[in-house]
């Protein structure tokens, strides 16, 4: 049974000293439905979230997410032209922990609202460079991951293979992403401090800006296209590429395969959907990771460009 505002607003009271809590409303459930969440307000007027994960996946990103937030010091975040939530307090609750946070004012981002042209397209693209230009030492010194090119491609190559070890993979998409794991110009890029897990949902934005990255629990030097191929799937004229300039005049990259590499992480999402079908045994997932296969091959006219131009890239949600 789901905990009531005023349960929640009661947890926090305990995760957080001295605050005293005048108000409690809904804000989601999560990405996957795995927290209880509310908005609280403070009778100072200050603004709280508080987050009770409800499954083991849930409590695992969570606990992420803290040592993430941990390593981001007064220092890095400065570095940041938005806000990052900071930890407030947590209590213990029902085998797990109820984790209060600051709240980040925004509206949240939806990927098919996202306007073409200048504006927030732009804003997002300069705050994904913000990331990656952030230097990588604190994230080694936090213990979390650092991972070379060649580990990334190993990564992606065993994605592949496991969605090929289903037989239900296209023989021409596989050909595809064997082309482009073959590229060794592909793959010869300097790994950067990365999100690790953005999508539009990521975001919180007013006035055409983004005031505030939420979900860090993916943090780590890595490959900086895994930020930006969720941009592909815009389904607004020119937002992907409003977004792409944009970040390319911030970071001033000479990784050119960027875009390429963004392209083939985007359509090995659909091999993850189709690899988490089979690990839970659902037909109804199998079945649309399947279609959406043959979709992308419809897609691309089987015109299958071992570049990964932009130019073959489908339009996907």
């Amino acid at each position: 049974m789901a905990r009531s505002h005023l349960t929640l607003a009661a947890l926090a009271t305990s995760a957080v000293a001295g605050l005293d809590v005048a108000a409690a409303s809904n804000f989601g459930t999560g990405s996957h439905g795995d927290f209880e969440s509310a908005l609280l307000t403070g009778r100072d007027g200050r603004h709280w979230i508080i987050r009770v994960p409800t499954s083991e996946r849930a409590e695992a990103e969570q606990s992420a997410d803290l040592v993430a937030l941990r390593a981001l010091s007064v220092g890095v975040r400065s570095r940041l032209p938005f806000a990052v939530s900071a930890f407030a307090g947590q209590t213990p609750i029902g085998g797990t922990r109820a984790v209060v946070y600051e709240f980040i004012y925004g509206s949240k981002v939806a990927l098919g609202a996202i306007p073409g042209g200048e504006g927030l397209a732009s804003s997002i693209g300069r705050s994904i460079a913000a990331i990656h230009t952030l230097p990588t030492s604190f994230i080694a010194d936090a213990g979390l991951p650092v991972l070379t090119p060649l580990e990334i491609l190993r990564g992606t190559v065993t994605i592949m293979d496991r969605a090929a070890a289903t037989n239900l993979v296209p023989a021409s998409l596989l050909g595809r992403w064997e082309r482009a794991t073959e590229d060794s110009a592909l793959w010869q890029f300097a790994p950067t401090v990365i999100n690790g897990a953005l999508g539009a949902e990521s975001f919180l934005s007013a006035d055409s800006d983004v005031t505030g990255i939420i979900g860090w629990q993916s943090l780590s030097v890595g490959d900086p296209a895994r930020d930006l191929y969720w941009l592909l799937g815009a389904r607004g004229e020119y937002v992907a590429e409003t977004a792409f300039d944009a970040y390319n005049l911030d970071r001033g990259s000479s990784d050119r395969q960027i875009k390429q590499r963004a392209m083939l992480y985007a359509e090995l999402e659909i091999a993850k959907w189709l690899l988490h079908g089979t690990q839970e045994r659902s037909t109804e997932i199998v079945d649309d990771a399947v279609e959406m296969l043959h979709g992308l091959v419809d897609t691309v006219h089987n015109d299958l460009d071992p570049a990964l131009t932009h130019n073959t890239m489908p339009v996907m949600a």
